[in-house]
């Protein structure tokens, strides 16, 4: 029995651009194609999709990454581009995932500010409670 190497194992990545980003779309595509790296890359409206074996795909990453670090952001992508499975020119509509990446698209500005600025934060941590006290809490919300 052969063990697989993680070294030759295809991945899909999807690159984000935030926002705030200070390269466009059609840009980022074209530092990708100039990295000459075996890569299929896929302009999409967000960014881009690139995918190859998983160490080009993370060289790729990082030096394109470079270019913006606070605004290139990273995703990973089960398909890759033009799977049938996932590609919107197959359904005729938004592919799955899609609207999550649009809301989680609504937060990038927010990690790009605490990515280009990071203070120590500190979290209370809460006492547990007793299940006497949890009981007493559930029996005078049962009663109102």
């Amino acid at each position: 029995m052969s063990q697989e190497n993680p070294d030759n194992t295809d991945v899909t990545r999807m690159i984000i651009l935030g926002p705030s980003a200070q390269v466009s779309p059609t840009e980022l595509v074209q530092k990708l194609h100039m990295l000459e790296l075996p890569l299929t890359i896929k302009s999409t409206c967000y960014g881009a999709i690139i995918h190859g074996q998983e160490q080009v795909v993370k060289d790729a990453m990082e030096r394109i990454r470079k270019l913006d670090p606070y605004n290139i952001f990273t995703k990973d992508r089960g398909f890759p581009p033009g799977d049938p499975r996932r590609c919107r020119a197959k359904r005729g509509a938004a592919r799955e995932g899609f609207h999550q990446l649009e809301k989680e698209f609504e937060l990038l500005d927010c990690v790009r500010e605490a990515l280009e600025n990071p203070r120590e934060v500190h979290v209370e941590k809460y006492e547990k409670i007793a299940p006497d006290s949890l009981k007493k809490i559930i029996e005078e919300c049962e009663e109102e």
